[in-house]
């Protein structure tokens, strides 16, 4: 392939397709109720466990039924993309997702509840890959290219934190079941969308065999994965369980490396992952959600438990943080991702994170919502949004067409285990702390109310020694982007990496970018 050729495919690509921008609509819809959907169902949770007389310990199971689906399928719902049609996965992801929450919102028993959940997990295990992966096909321009993932990171980014403010409302003025309701107008309108408006490029599928083995051994390696972290954070980390699934899950997953290296059509082909840039993207991706997630639980706590917020209020608090993901992502990243190698954001991105988390580290019982959690909200919001528009960029840039899916499958998956570790890990570490800091503290407390002081005090000292953890996590996130990503800004230079690259039969990449 020539140099000239480049420029010659990108006048097409913005000849081509008009209705792409409205396609991106769409997408943008969908990503958003399935963003939406991880943290309104918390919020419900307490007044759905009493109407359907969930137990406490079994309440756990409307979190994990979804997280394990979603979790453990992400692959094999992003291969299929690649094999059906993107356009078909993700209505057919879509439908299927507002079907299982209608069920959900129907639900009138804790089982029903639970296989609803899983349900969800399911079809949005293949929505949200095939999602990612249109994105990265039908835009192929450098600037387009950008702007779209501007758009498609802060919804990634922030939706998760409208989710609380819609979960409030409607879980105070109108019912429980309306956070599943909600999600069926936003799937319909997703769908009939793309059903008209999305074209995907031709000769873009992959139609090799399905790998069934490496289905298997993915499937079960990711559900150990994350069902482990999960009894980790109410069993703790030495039960025995807990370990047996931490000691499976390796093996499974060593066991599908092994696999995926000597199949002829593998669930996940290994050049996906061993990319130095992919690779550096997924591991700061997953190591920058541990942070987050942890501690959009911890705020949700302090500001309801300690502070005496409503959920709604709760939910309006974190509006800051929104504000500043779509300033990162759409006017910082958009405007500069195609200036600036990708490392120039995103290093600096989670580094201006890490520096809105430090501040909450010095919450008290006593703390100003205006002087300590308002400023760190914005730069929390600002870094991440300015962070993850390149990484999402990033993670499909140069990836063949034919594995769009299982790349865009991996940045999903990256997201979903570095939530589920986040929310386990975090949990853990601020429970010791609380433990510690009452038992050092309880003594010396005589009246009653001196007591349920000490407890509040051990409760934000506990948070704020998880948070000194999740500051950490995002340096370490910048310290890997800065070690290993390395790709220049879109647009500079063409570069052949696919299967022929080297032997002279080169491979055209859906945008040139500089060499490893």
């Amino acid at each position: 392939m020539s140099e000239t050729a480049a420029p010659a495919r990108g006048a097409a690509d913005k000849s081509g397709d008009a209705n792409r921008w409205k396609a991106l609509v769409f997408i943008a819809l969908a990503q958003l109720m399935v963003v939406l959907d991880a943290t309104i169902v918390n919020i419900a949770l307490p007044s759905a466990q009493t109407d359907l007389g969930i137990s406490d310990g079994n309440r756990q199971w409307v979190v994990t039924a979804y997280a394990l689906a979603f979790g453990g399928l992400l692959l094999f719902g992003g291969r299929l993309a690649d094999l059906w049609g993107r356009k078909r996965a993700f209505v057919t992801g879509l439908t299927g997702f507002a079907l299982a929450s209608a069920l959900g919102g129907a639900a009138t028993s804790g089982a029903m509840m639970f296989g609803a959940r899983a349900l969800q997990g399911v079809f949005g295990a293949l929505l949200a890959p095939a999602a990612l992966s249109l994105l990265a096909v039908m835009f192929t321009d450098a600037k387009e290219r950008a702007k779209a993932f501007g758009i498609y990171g802060a919804i990634a980014g922030g939706g998760g934190a409208v989710g609380f403010i819609l979960g409030g409302v409607l879980t105070e003025y109108l019912d429980w079941r309306w956070t599943f309701f909600v999600n069926i107008p936003f799937a319909i309108v997703a769908a009939l969308g793309a059903y008209f408006v999305i074209r995907e490029p031709e000769g873009s599928r992959n139609r090799s065999p399905l790998d069934i083995p490496g289905v298997v051994l993915s499937t079960l390696g990711l559900v150990s994965l994350v069902y482990g972290f999960t009894r980790a954070e109410s069993d703790g980390w030495s039960d025995a369980f807990t370990v047996s699934l931490f000691v499976a899950s390796a093996v499974l997953l060593l066991a599908f490396v092994v696999t995926e290296a000597r199949v002829k059509a593998p669930l996940l082909p290994l050049r996906v992952v061993t990319d130095r840039n992919r690779g550096g993207i997924y591991l700061s991706l997953g190591i920058a959600i541990i942070a987050m997630f942890g501690t959009f639980l911890f705020l949700t706590y302090y500001l309801q438990v300690v502070k005496g917020f409503t959920p709604i209020q709760t939910g309006l608090a974190f509006m800051p943080m929104v504000v500043g993901m779509m300033v990162g992502s759409t006017q910082i990243g958009t405007r500069l991702m195609t200036r600036l190698p990708a490392r120039m954001l995103m290093a600096p991105g989670f580094v201006v994170a890490a520096v809105g988390m430090l501040l909450m580290t010095g919450l008290e019982i006593g703390s100003s919502y205006a002087s300590t959690i308002l400023p760190a909200m914005l730069l929390l919001g600002l870094g991440m949004g300015t962070a993850f528009m390149p990484a999402m960029s990033l993670a499909t840039l140069g990836v063949e067409p034919r594995d769009a899916g299982v790349a865009s499958a991996m940045v999903n998956t990256s997201q979903q285990v570095g939530g589920a570790i986040g929310t386990a890990l975090l949990n853990t570490i601020a429970a010791s702390a609380t433990t510690g800091y009452i038992a050092d503290h309880i003594v010396g407390a005589g009246s009653k109310s001196q007591q349920q002081l000490v407890q509040l005090q051990g409760m934000v000292h506990g948070y704020t020694a998880a948070i000194w953890f999740a500051v950490g996590m995002l340096l370490l996130a910048a310290v890997i982007v800065s070690v290993f990503v390395n790709a220049g800004r879109p647009g500079a230079h063409v570069v052949t990496t696919g299967p022929g690259a080297g032997t002279g039969q080169d491979d055209e990449l859906p945008i040139p970018v500089i060499a490893h």
